[in-house]
C-alpha cells in the first residue's frame, strides 16, 4: 500500500491547489511563498521524501559520504574515492535540505494561527500538537544531517528566542541568515527530540497523518521511541565536548523509551514505480550506469580474510553480488585515473539485488545502532553487543541457523569490536557511517595514504598502487560550503569560518575537534 502514497499526496495536493480563476484580488493578495491551500499531510510526505531523497542523493552521499566511507568504490572515474568532490554536489545537498526544511517547517506554522497564536483546524490528520511534534523530529534529523557534513549552518528551532537562529524566518526575503555554532545546534536538537518525544509518548494511543506518512504510518509510539533514539546518538556524539549535557539526554532518552526491536527502525520505503524510486537504483538501473561497486574493504572483510574477525560473515551475499565467475571481489578502493579501467565490470561485485531494488527502504536509524550505543555507553557490554550483531543479521534476512554460528564464533565486545560491527550495520547509510569514522577513528582496516590497494601485472609488468588521496591524507571532516553561500551571504559566511576554521574538508566539526 505504501507505493500508493505518492499518488495519494500529489492528488491531494493538486485538488487543495485548484482554486477558481476569477478570484483576481484573492490571488494577488496570496503570499507565493505560503501555500497555504496545501494540507499538512500532503507537505509531510513530500517533506519526507524531499529529505530523504536529498540525504541519500547520488552525489553527495553515493560519490561522497559513502565512498569516504569505503562501503563503495569507484569502477569508472575514482576521482571521488581519492577527494576530488565537485563543489556543486554540496549546493545540490544544501539546497535539497533547505527545500524539504521549508516544506516541514510549513506544516507547523499551518498548525498556528500567525496572528492569534491559537491552534488551527487541519483537515483530521491529528492533533495539532503531534503534527508539530513529529515534524520537529523530521526537522532535527534534517539538521543534524547538514550540520554533520557542514558544521556551523543556518539554523532554526520550534518557538526559540536565539538571536543565533536565523533560519526558516517567517521573512522569506532574509537570504542572509547567521550561521548557529555546532554546539548550539546539537544542543537545541537534543532539546526539540525530547520535548516531542514526550508529547508523543503522551499520545501514544493516537495516530496522526495516518498513510501520508511514509516513515512509521502515523504510529505515535514509533515516532517517540525515534525521537529518543536519534537523541542517545547525538548525545553520545558529544559526551566529550559536554559530558554532563550528554549523560542527562543519554539516561532519559534509555529511561523514557528507545528502539526495542527491529520492528521501530525508522525507515523511508521507495516505490517500484517511477518517478519514485530508489536514489541507488535510480543512479544506476534508471542511468544505465554501473560507476559504484562493493570496495574491496567491505568484501574482505564479509570474507574473514581483513579486520578483527575472520569469519565468513552472511551479509556479503546481501550487500553484494558475485562476479560472472561466482565469486565475490570487491573493486580496489582509490585507484588512481589511470588503472580505473583496470576491472572490468563483470570481474567485480555490483550492490547486491537488495542493495539496489526499486523500493528499497532508505534507514534514517535502526535497532542494531541501539544496541551498539548501549554498548558503548556502558563500557563495551557484550550482550547490547550481540544483540546489535544479531538485530542487523536479522535485518538483512539471514537464516538463523547462520546467525547463531556467526555470534557463536564472534569474538568478546571490545572497543575494536563494537565499533567495526557497527560500521558493517550502517552500510549504505553513508553521512553516518562517514561520521562514526571521523568521531571514532575506527573501524582500523579502513584503507590509509599509502596501503597499497592492488598489486598485479599490467601489460608484462608488476605493478603496485597505493592509495594517495589528491586532497588531504585522511578521510575528509566535511564538505565546503556551496560556492553561492560564499556571494550571496558572505557577511555571515565570512563569521562562520572565523569561528570554524577555512572552508575546506580538513578543516574539523565541533564535535570532531578534541578541545
Amino acid at each position: 500500500m505504501k507505493a500508493y502514497k505518492y499518488i495519494i499526496g500529489l492528488l491531494l495536493a493538486t485538488a487543495q491547489l485548484v482554486g477558481c480563476s476569477d478570484r483576481i484580488f484573492e490571488e494577488i493578495n496570496t503570499d507565493p511563498n505560503k501555500p497555504a491551500a496545501v494540507s499538512t499531510s500532503s507537505l509531510l510526505v513530500g517533506g519526507e521524501r524531499l529529505l530523504i531523497n536529498t540525504v541519500r542523493n547520488p552525489d553527495l552521499n553515493l560519490r561522497g559520504a559513502q565512498l569516504y566511507a569505503q562501503y563503495f568504490s569507484q569502477n569508472i572515474y575514482t576521482d571521488q574515492s581519492r577527494y576530488m568532490i565537485p563543489v556543486n554536489y554540496s549546493d545540490v545537498f544544501w539546497t535539497g535540505v533547505n527545500r524539504a526544511l521549508n516544506n516541514l517547517n510549513e506544516i507547523i506554522k499551518l498548525n498556528v494561527d500567525e496572528k492569534t497564536k491559537e491552534w488551527v483546524t487541519t483537515g483530521g490528520v491529528g492533533t495539532n500538537t503531534n503534527q508539530i511534534a513529529i515534524t520537529r523530529i523530521l526537522k532535527s534529523y534534517a539538521f543534524h544531517n547538514l550540520t554533520d557534513v557542514f558544521g556551523d549552518i543556518p539554523y532554526q528551532s520550534y518557538g526559540s528566542k536565539d538571536p543565533d537562529f536565523e533560519a526558516l524566518q517567517q521573512n522569506p526575503d532574509n537570504l542572509t541568515p547567521k550561521y548557529a555554532p555546532q554546539e548550539k545546534i546539537y544542543t537545541d536538537i537534543l532539546n526539540e527530540l525530547k520535548q516531542s518525544a514526550d508529547t508523543l509518548f503522551k499520545y501514544k494511543e493516537l495516530q496522526t497523518f495516518k498513510n501520508s506518512d511514509i516513515i512509521y504510518d502515523g504510529n505515535n509510539l514509533k515516532w517517540a521511541k525515534f525521537a529518543n533514539s536519534l537523541r542517545l546518538r547525538l548525545a553520545n556524539r558529544i559526551a566529550h565536548k559536554l559530558p554532563a549535557l550528554a549523560t542527562e539526554h543519554i539516561n532519559d532518552a534509555l529511561a523514557k523509551g528507545v528502539f526495542e526491536s527491529n520492528a521501530d527502525n525508522a525507515v523511508f520505503k521507495y516505490s517500484n514505480s517511477s518517478p519514485n524510486e530508489a536514489p541507488l537504483y535510480q543512479a544506476t538501473v534508471t542511468a544505465n550506469r554501473k560507476d559504484f561497486a562493493i570496495s574491496h574493504v567491505i568484501v574482505d572483510v564479509l570474507k574473514g580474510s581483513r579486520g578483527p574477525f575472520g569469519i565468513a560473515d552472511p551479509r556479503l551475499k546481501v550487500f553484494a553480488k558475485p562476479n560472472s565467475k561466482g565469486v565475490y571481489f570487491g573493486q580496489p578502493y582509490g585507484l588512481p585515473l589511470a588503472a580505473a579501467d583496470l576491472f572490468p565490470v563483470d570481474s567485480i561485485s555490483l550492490p547486491g539485488a537488495v542493495i539496489d531494488a526499486a523500493n528499497y527502504g532508505e534507514v534514517l536509524m535502526e535497532y542494531a545502532e541501539v544496541q551498539f550505543l548501549i554498548s558503548e555507553i556502558k563500557g563495551w557490554d557484550e550482550q547490547a553487543y550481540k544483540k546489535g550483531v544479531r538485530a542487523s543479521l536479522e535485518k538483512w534476512g539471514g537464516d538463523q541457523n547462520e546467525i547463531d554460528n556467526y555470534l557463536n564464533l564472534l569474538p568478546i565486545a571490545n572497543k575494536e569490536h563494537v565499533l567495526s560491527q557497527k560500521y558493517l550495520a550502517l552500510f549504505n547509510q553513508g553521512i553516518e557511517g562517514w561520521s562514526e569514522i571521523r568521531r571514532t577513528g575506527y573501524p582500523l582496516f579502513l584503507v590509509k595514504k599509502g596501503d597499497v590497494v592492488w598489486s598485479g601485472t599490467v601489460k608484462g609488468s608488476q605493478v603496485s598502487y597505493p592509495f594517495l588521496p589528491e586532497v588531504g591524507d585522511g578521510i575528509p571532516s566535511r564538505f565546503i560550503y556551496p560556492l553561492k553561500e560564499q556571494s550571496t551571504n558572505r557577511t555571515k559566511y565570512r563569521e562562520a569560518l572565523e569561528r570554524q576554521g577555512d572552508d575546506v574538508i580538513g578543516t574539523k566539526v565541533w564535535w570532531n575537534k578534541e578541545s
